[in-house]
């Protein structure tokens, strides 16, 4: 088996986390880096947009998570809503991923003939920057896990870090050292899923 395919199968959700990561800072942002550098786009676009959150940085996006849910929360739900994300700020960082509508925009303008797929395109795009970096933490024994508390939050994060307001929030990524493995997965049969034509 290739060490990527067993990196592919490394990759789990992790809710149990905490803030003691085998690597340093350093490691984990040159990881980051390439990733959005590597990433495949349609013609190229380059519209991911990543930003990276570490140490008091990361604990105040939950700190807004957490505000924001108030709001909307009944009464009765809060409790396990507070034990859910402080799980999440257990962690060690989070990564928020972007894509760039003003990059969209622009090409839906040069090529019309397109125009109505490049919304699909960009999704797909940053569905694989985020398991790009999901894999790549995986791989050096960080759990991760993957968040969508957008559009809730969309207003407070782009205030709070100084986001471009034609960046649009996709999801949330909170990671750190693995505290609890996550359980057994199930799958269903590859012929259901698969078909091979030779």
């Amino acid at each position: 088996m290739t060490s990527i395919i067993q990196n592919f199968q490394k990759r789990r959700s992790i809710y149990s986390l905490s803030d003691n990561i085998p690597i340093l800072d350093k490691d984990v942002k040159t990881m980051i880096e390439e990733c959005v550098l590597q990433a495949p786009s349609a013609f190229n676009s380059q519209s991911g947009r990543v930003v990276l959150l570490l140490n008091d940085e990361h604990k105040k996006l939950w700190e807004i998570v957490l505000t924001e849910l108030a709001k909307v929360t009944p009464e009765e739900k809060f409790t396990a809503t507070e034990l859910k994300i402080s799980s999440f700020a257990a962690g060690y960082g989070t990564v928020l991923f972007f894509e760039d509508n003003d990059v969209i925009n622009d090409l839906q303008e040069q090529y019309p003939l397109y125009k109505e797929a490049f919304p699909q395109y960009s999704c797909q795009s940053s569905g694989m920057l985020q398991y790009m970096i999901w894999t790549a933490l995986s791989a050096v024994d960080i759990g991760a896990s993957l968040q969508h508390y957008n559009p809730l939050i969309d207003i407070a994060v782009k205030r709070q870090w100084t986001v471009p307001q034609s960046w649009q929030l996709m999801s949330q990524m909170p990671f750190g050292k693995i505290e609890k493995l996550a359980q057994n997965k199930t799958f269903l049969p590859t012929k259901n899923r698969l078909k091979i034509f030779e």
